[in-house]
């Protein structure tokens, strides 16, 4: 099934851009309380550029993430966010890779920058109560299903009609699907919740109605066509207090889409990092965000 693929570059939620440099000499260009930039890697990056400007933007802010909040983010949950891209594009990884300029080892620094990014922004904004009733509201936990993906209408109409004569949804998927990655599976996908954005919304919608066993009785229509779904898990919603983490983790991630938020807790990180810049051309690389006040509060 052709569902959209989630953005490659994971960039500081496109906040700032991210370049590798290779450290070729000691001078120091700045120092935070988590270690220093030399002089080397960032003028091989062009210092007068507004790339270059980004580049030494994007190290310091890297190293005072990683002091603040390194002890956050473990290996295993950068190796496990690789991992899922690597399922996603599964042949296709590598030259997706290329296609994009950057390297496993990139991809990876990349995943921890969000990571940490993410911890930061977990710390910085406060999530109230009424907040998290509002999340609950259109919150759904992860379900399982099964579906079957058909060109035309009146062919789920057929899939429907004999899953009524009791025929097994997994025969059906094998004879019917044109989903060659999940027809000789039952039709299974990867479990999803109300976050996921790579799922049909429509598609979405029909499978949170259905409880355990159930299946569609009608065509669902999607961008990929007409679609079957048969609920395999449905766990039970609870109330909000039951799911207060997850809920809260939904609110950070949505807000790492927000640039008011993300600015104002860059500042805070970049403030409590006690950042020096030693080089009078570039006294001024980080006005934006250490002359302003956070919005964002603890």
């Amino acid at each position: 099934m052709c569902f959209c693929m989630k953005k490659w570059l994971i960039v500081l939620a496109g906040i700032m851009m991210s370049f590798t440099l290779a450290a070729c000499g000691s001078k120091t260009v700045a120092t935070t309380n988590g270690g220093k930039i030399t002089e080397s890697a960032y003028y091989s990056s062009l210092k007068s550029t507004s790339s270059g400007k980004q580049v030494l933007q994007q190290m310091i802010l890297n190293k005072v993430l990683e002091k603040q909040y390194g002890k956050d983010v473990k290996d295993s949950q950068v190796n496990s966010e690789f991992a899922k891209y690597k399922k996603q594009y599964g042949s296709s990884f590598n030259s997706v890779l290329q296609q994009n300029g950057m390297t496993a080892s990139q991809l990876k620094d990349s995943i921890r920058s969000n990571l940490l990014l993410k911890q930061a922004v977990k710390d910085n904004v406060k999530i109230t109560d009424a907040q998290l009733e509002t999340q609950f509201k259109s919150y759904q936990p992860k379900v399982t299903v099964n579906q079957i993906l058909v060109s035309k209408k009146s062919t789920a109409e057929k899939v429907i009609s004999e899953l009524k004569d009791g025929k097994s949804f997994s025969s059906l998927a094998k004879k019917y699907s044109t989903d060659t990655a999940t027809k000789n599976k039952g039709g299974r996908i990867a479990a999803f919740d109300n976050t996921n954005t790579s799922l049909d919304a429509n598609f979405k919608k029909a499978a949170f109605k259905l409880k355990n066993g159930e299946y569609t009785k009608t065509p669902v229509k999607t961008q990929y066509g007409y679609q079957v779904i048969q609920m395999v898990n449905h766990p039970s919603k609870g109330t909000w207090k039951q799911h207060e983490s997850e809920l809260k983790d939904q609110i950070v991630t949505s807000k790492m889409s927000d640039s008011n938020t993300l600015h104002s807790v860059v500042s805070k990180v970049l403030k409590k990092g006690k950042v020096t810049i030693q080089d009078k051309d570039l006294q001024n690389v980080l006005s934006d965000y250490l002359s302003t006040s956070s919005s964002a509060k603890k």
